[in-house]
């Protein structure tokens, strides 16, 4: 009588735990179909939000609660890229799309404007960036400026040798190496000046 109840407990046991894997994996798989969900929304809703700043030129945020909002389109035809840059460096805006990080002019404007992005979503193709390689900026006012990338360089977080205040182009930034899973001191930064305005 006992074998019979341990071998029914144990049955029991393994089918509770493969159900809780089958769940857990449920979930899991959930979660992420959520989450890429949630992004190809936002994607919509920004690109709705930047096609009103074109039409009247004011910020428009693409839902009520965002700190942030559209200010560039960045276009790269070498990598057939093509990103809504949102105004600041704050979390929710780099969750979203590469950040034109305040303090620095605005792109097209006298100066280095510095836009960063994540190392493995948005910014990820900065890696395969030549010399040479068109960088695309629309501004909210519709006038499109037209950068060639000039090199790029691998540099400390907190020494990033960028000069908001010389030259005239931009800087775009994101964590290196490319492959970490953890945030770290470096910074890859492509430096592209201004060539002429596209409109």
């Amino acid at each position: 009588m006992r074998p019979v109840l341990t071998q029914k407990v144990a049955a029991l046991l393994w089918a509770a735990a493969i159900l809780g894997c089958i769940g857990f994996g449920g979930w899991q798989l959930g979660q992420g179909l959520y989450i890429k969900a949630k992004a190809e929304v936002a994607q919509i809703l920004l690109e709705r939000a930047w096609e009103k700043t074109l039409a009247d030129g004011k910020p428009h945020k693409a839902w009520p609660w965002a700190d942030t909002w559209p200010v560039a389109k960045l276009e790269i035809p070498s990598q057939m890229k093509s990103e809504i840059v949102l105004a600041g460096g704050t979390g929710e805006a780099l969750a979203f799309g590469p950040g034109h990080l305040f303090g620095s002019p605005d792109p097209g404007k006298p100066g280095t404007s510095v836009i960063a992005g994540h190392r493995d979503t948005h910014f990820a193709f900065l890696r395969h960036l030549k010399n040479d390689d068109t960088v695309i900026v629309t501004t909210r006012d519709r006038k499109q400026h037209l950068f060639r990338v000039r090199g790029s360089r691998i540099v400390e977080h907190d020494n990033s040798q960028i000069d908001p205040h010389a030259g005239f182009g931009i800087a775009l930034v994101t964590c290196f190496p490319f492959d970490a899973r953890e945030q770290g001191p470096l910074r890859y930064v492509v430096f592209a000046e201004a060539v002429a305005d596209a409109s």
